[in-house]
């Protein structure tokens, strides 16, 4: 009697398949998947284990075509639908990725993984409300689940409740104390809070779990660039650590590219950032871009992230390619942009968040540079040069780099002005009589000395108000936090404003109620103070002694407004004290001083340009 052939692959079969991706096999359980498929190809259950093995792999859109399969021969299989979804989140489609992750979850709506899966996405897409209903739903399933309350965590710190997510990222570590990804994301929440102590001890922790780790890594570098007591060669040193593990985990390098052997007739540069939206470098990126001569420069843009706005459509005309290395895996994004034939390529994010790092030590370019992201030593021997100006980098801070500096002769700055036509407006204090001092920065930069110093500012001036508004005052818990710090210097609760964020439009108005800007230390604003000068606030900085905490210096010089650089804590006092008994001085300086900074170089982008263009040939071909 002829035997029956089985109807689908056994049990077995597929346990086997499984059991290779269990033991890191890939390789194995692509080859035994592969022969299910041939054997059973009208079966789902097949098709599913083939696109396991190729995600496994990292070989994600052939995964995802197993997995389309699977899901047209059988909808209602669950490890289908919830596989595709990953697959296409992970090649950073995340809008195809919502529908086979509701798919799976309308046919299994009990599981709390899945909803955990759903809140991620969702994350991803933009939607945090949605996504911090999806968390919660997850913990209500699995309430010991710890990655359903990182995520929720993550949700929660998208919406600016930091309370609440440092909350979450701690039930996740209690739940799970080799949580990694919780650890580092505490540390988050904590800078978000401008506690750096506890931070750093959050990323530790996550890199002592898992030293490959590297967002934790760069998350620690990060944290430390806040701390007014951090030594910058110890700085340094940490970010040389971090080069030397990604360099380590990234094998051999690239040692030869189409590019290098024939002089260009246009220097092709890539840009990988993944702030090409509203954000500080997309405010900084659109002018000087757009004053590029494009017969010489073919500009190319990398985004390391998916979202997109008003400022995206903005810059995206500027690059003559688009080509996103969301979803592709540190190898696949440098073998695109090393097939691009980029001659120098350029990181604009450093050790903050959407960096591709990791990237850079492939050396898919035979030029890499730092600007702008970020202020400091990458730590990647990779990357050749930082780019600087004689402010910000002076030749006797080298030892501050693993990189060599590259100085524009005047700023490294270039700022798109204000599209909105909002005006200066009339001195607050001449109607007032008393001035109102201002700081839109991110409040994890009011470091307890900041807070001292300013609360003695305000004392010593009766009257006088300090307006603070940024996006971590939208939450109450943090507002009262910061209220009660300034009010253990002595300062009056009537004397300090708290405002939490605004439209750009609404935020740039708030400078009318602004007569002098302060600085904070040792991080001091960039984005605000260029901003403030426009709407004509001068802003008392503070010299540093490290590269972030001169940025101050530079947009002060630049704008003709050195005498507003103070040498010590002392002489910050003093500015402020002065302007105070000059109120007509002033007015007067304000009036002019939209006119004064347009015409200077921190907003003069075809000046920039020129330099920007010297360098990056220069650069070439040293």
């Amino acid at each position: 009697m002829k035997r029956k052939q089985p109807v689908g692959p056994s049990a077995q079969d597929l346990q086997a398949v499984s059991g290779a991706l269990r033991a890191g096999m890939a390789a194995l359980a692509r080859t035994l998947a592969q022969e299910l498929v041939d054997a059973h190809p009208g079966h789902a259950e097949a098709h599913v284990a083939l696109g396991r093995a190729l995600a496994a792999q990292r070989r994600l859109p052939e995964a995802a075509a197993s997995l389309r399969r699977a899901v047209a021969l059988k909808p209602g299989l669950v490890d289908a639908q919830a596989h595709l979804s990953t697959v296409l989140i992970q090649l950073g489609d995340l809008a195809a990725a919502e529908a086979p992750c509701r798919r799976a979850l309308a046919l299994r709506p009990g599981h709390g993984p899945l909803q955990g899966n759903l809140a991620l996405l969702l994350l991803g897409l933009g939607r945090a409300a949605e996504a911090e209903a999806a968390a919660r739903r997850a913990i209500a399933l699995a309430p010991a689940h710890a990655p359903a309350h990182n995520t929720l965590g993550i949700a929660l710190l998208g919406q600016g409740r930091l309370a609440e997510a440092e909350a979450c990222y701690r039930r996740a570590t209690a739940l799970s104390p080799d949580y990694a990804e919780a650890h580092s994301n505490l540390g988050v929440a904590l800078i978000e809070q401008g506690r750096f102590a506890e931070a750093q001890d959050g990323c530790r922790r996550a890199l002592a779990l898992q030293p490959d780790y590297h967002e934790a890594h760069s998350n620690l570098i990060f944290a430390l660039n806040y701390v007014e007591t951090a030594d910058a060669e110890a700085l340094c040193a940490e970010a040389r650590r971090y080069g030397d593990a990604v360099s380590a985990a990234a094998g051999a390098p690239y040692t030869q590219w189409r590019c290098a052997a024939v002089p260009p007739a246009r220097l092709r540069v890539g840009f990988v950032s993944g702030d090409l939206r509203e954000h500080p470098v997309g405010h900084f990126l659109q002018a000087a871009l757009a004053a590029i001569d494009r017969s010489r420069f073919e500009l190319i843009a990398y985004p390391s992230s998916d979202r997109r706005d008003a400022m995206t459509a903005r810059l995206q005309p500027l690059f003559e390619r688009w080509q996103p290395l969301v979803g592709l895996d540190d190898a696949a994004a440098a073998a695109r942009i090393h097939g691009d034939a980029v001659h120098v390529l350029i990181d604009l994010a450093g050790h903050t968040a959407h960096n591709r790092l990791p990237v850079f030590a492939r050396r898919p370019a035979p030029r890499q540079l730092a600007w702008l992201g970020y202020c400091g030593s990458t730590g990647l021997a990779a990357i050749d040069a930082v780019l600087g100006d004689p402010q910000v980098t002076p030749a006797a801070e080298q030892g501050h780099f693993v990189e060599r500096i590259v100085r524009l002769p005047e700023t490294y700055f270039c700022f798109t002005p204000p599209a909105e036509a909002i005006e200066v407006g009339a001195l607050p204090a001449l109607a007032s009589g008393a001035l109102t001092f201002g700081c839109f920065n991110n409040a994890a930069k009011l470091g307890d000395a900041v807070v001292a110093l300013w609360s003695r500012l305000l004392q010593s001036l009766p009257g006088s108000r300090l307006l603070l508004k940024n996006r971590q005052l939208a939450d109450p818990a943090f507002a009262q936090s910061l209220a009660q710090r300034f009010q253990a210097q002595g300062l009056a609760p009537a004397q300090l404003l708290l405002e939490g964020p605004t439209d750009r439009a609404d935020y740039l108005r708030a400078y009318q109620r602004v007569d002098i800007a302060l600085d904070p230390f040792p991080f001091p604003g960039a984005t605000t103070s260029l901003e403030g000068l426009w709407m004509g606030v001068p802003v008392i900085t503070r010299r540093g002694s490290r590269f972030v905490a001169h940025n101050g210096e530079t947009i002060a010089a630049n704008a003709g407004l050195a005498d507003w650089i103070a040498a010590d804590e002392e002489a910050y006092l003093a500015l402020g004290r002065r302007w105070a008994a000059d109120l007509d001085g002033l007015a007067r300086l304000r009036a002019g001083l939209r006119r004064q900074v347009l015409a200077s170089p921190l907003f003069d982008a075809a000046r920039f340009a020129r330099y920007f263009e010297a360098a990056l040939l220069d650069l070439w071909t040293a």
